[in-house]
């Protein structure tokens, strides 16, 4: 095997080139004074030429000398300054070593780039940190603090500077950090009480592992939805009771006027007996109203197991009796439900479906396979659902008596089964309602 070629000349880097003909010039006086001697020997009989070509040497050593020394000392101080962070100073291109120059100004370019866009993410990852309601932390693989967010200080009621560089038990937190990832715990801490998610993940900071644990305060979240379910359920409840309350408390005021009078007017039995059948009424529909509302609060957990889907829809098809309901079918499905809360939210979805239609209308009921679940469909071509995000709300109803339960009942019961319900538009171009039914498909055996 045949050793590579030496480079050639022309292929030597620029600075070598510049340094190899500079010390050639140096040496160029001395080779000059050699000829000289050898054809003139005369004339170095006197001192004076022998100094000039010492002379010349001597300022062509030094010329060099700085040619090669100065740009190395400039090359230094650009690799100081980029060693201590500074990465604002720039070299001035040219001389020997003007391609590295050229680079090293590229290179303190990018840092400066590269930390102008860490600054700018760490002061949003910090703004970011400051806004949340979560207390973050991060502890080193020694387990002391590293970062904690405002939330974490007003948590424990400490600040950062003393908080930083203490440990887990220091800090209060070994219950909590002994808790696996996703767990929920009801904790004491010097800041607040409460219920609380506990998150943890590994992280590398600096080459080292480290932890970053995230504490949720579900319990407030959980407030703030149950004031406002308290909130609807009020409303609606007080809606419904006065609109009770407010005749019966006319009518029976009417009937005290009628007999106080004397003499008794001659038809006051016809008018008593009205006010009572109206009082009679009202009451009628408060108690149903209050019957709905215990059905759905007292709703049991499902008992689930193997249902046929199309012997079920047909069974509750044919309970329909204002009006014929269409069983377009699909394919032969299983799902894990029960059996008796199935036909219950069916029943109520195919009333809805059979008074928007009504006894001239068409409602139809099909089933099929969508996204790994079985997707039940009652179609009617009424007028379809009013434009309401509370269709779902327990109580909320557009219809006149309507007890608002159906629609609330169905949705209690798909949840309960791990599905969802949906009232839409129905997306064929026709004109109507089309109610939706997930339920888990019974393709292994039921876990419950």
């Amino acid at each position: 095997m045949t050793e590579p070629a030496p480079p050639r000349r022309s292929q030597m880097p620029r600075f070598e080139r510049q340094v190899l003909w500079g010390s050639a010039l140096c040496a160029l006086p001395a080779a000059a004074s050699c000829g000289l001697v050898a054809c003139w020997p005369q004339l170095f009989a006197k001192p004076l030429w022998a100094i000039v070509p010492l002379a010349l040497t001597a300022w062509l050593v030094r010329w060099q000398f700085r040619r090669v020394v100065y740009p190395i000392y400039s090359l230094g101080s650009l690799l100081e300054s980029l060693r201590q962070g500074d990465y604002s100073l720039r070299g001035v291109k040219g001389g020997m070593l003007g391609d590295v120059i050229y680079d090293i100004n590229a290179l303190a370019e990018r840092l400066q780039d590269e930390r102008l866009a860490f600054e700018e993410s760490s002061f949003l990852l910090g703004k970011t940190l400051a806004a949340m309601d979560n207390a973050v932390m991060v502890f080193d693989r020694d387990g002391r603090l590293r970062l904690a967010n405002p939330a974490a200080c007003e948590l424990l009621a400490r600040t950062r500077e003393a908080m930083f560089g203490s440990t887990v038990a220091e800090l209060g937190l070994d219950e909590v950090w002994s808790q696996p990832s996703g767990s929920l715990i009801r904790q004491r801490f010097a800041g607040r009480e409460g219920r609380f998610e506990v998150r943890r993940a590994p992280l590398r900071s600096g080459g080292h592992s480290a932890q970053l644990m995230v504490l949720s305060d579900v319990g407030r979240a959980l407030r703030e939805e149950e004031r406002a379910a308290w909130q609807r359920l009020l409303r609606v409840l007080g809606h419904e009771v006065n609109n009770s309350l407010a005749p019966i408390h006319s009518m029976a005021g009417t009937l005290a006027s009628l007999l106080a009078r004397d003499p008794l007017p001659d038809d006051w039995r016809e008018d008593m007996t009205s006010g009572l059948e109206v009082i009679g009424r009202r009451a009628e529909s408060l108690g149903r109203f209050l019957a709905g509302y215990s059905r759905l609060a007292r709703l049991p957990p499902p008992q689930r197991k193997r249902v046929e889907l199309d012997a079920l829809c047909r069974r509750v098809a044919s309970m329909e009796t204002s009006l014929t309901v269409v069983v377009t079918g699909g394919a032969a499905l299983h799902v894990w439900a029960d059996a008796d809360q199935l036909e219950q939210a069916l029943i109520n979805l195919l009333r809805n479906a059979a008074e928007a239609a009504g006894q001239d209308g068409e409602v139809s009921i099909a089933w099929r396979v969508e996204h790994a679940q079985a997707l039940i469909e009652v179609l009617d071509d009424g007028p379809g659902p009013p434009p309401s995000e509370n269709l779902f709300v327990p109580f909320f109803t557009t219809k006149p008596g309507g007890s608002g339960i159906g629609l609330a009942l169905v949705r209690q019961i798909a949840e309960a089964h791990e599905g969802q319900a949906q009232l839409l538009m129905r997306a064929d171009g026709k004109c109507g309602a089309c109610a939706r039914l997930w339920l888990p498909l019974a393709t292994a055996p039921s876990t419950d």
